[in-house]
């Protein structure tokens, strides 16, 4: 078996409806320009209140994906 590199960024997606979904809109947005992901590990999660009601779900990612070459 080749040995093989990852590169790890964070990302920050966010959503009015769950932490789920604001995890999902992060790795959807970062696959539409890093190839080949392979793992998302969940750093944090978050609330932005507005008036005493939440408005929005945060979750911070560290997404992994192979370095090419």
């Amino acid at each position: 078996m080749p040995e093989s590199v990852y590169k790890i960024v964070e990302v920050v997606g966010s959503s009015p409806k769950s932490w789920e979904d604001a995890a999902a809109t992060a790795v959807k947005r970062a696959s539409a320009s890093l190839r080949d992901l392979r793992v998302a590990e969940v750093i944090a999660q978050d609330l932005h209140i507005e008036a005493g009601k939440v408005t929005s779900y945060r979750t911070k990612l560290k997404l992994s994906f192979k370095m090419e070459g």
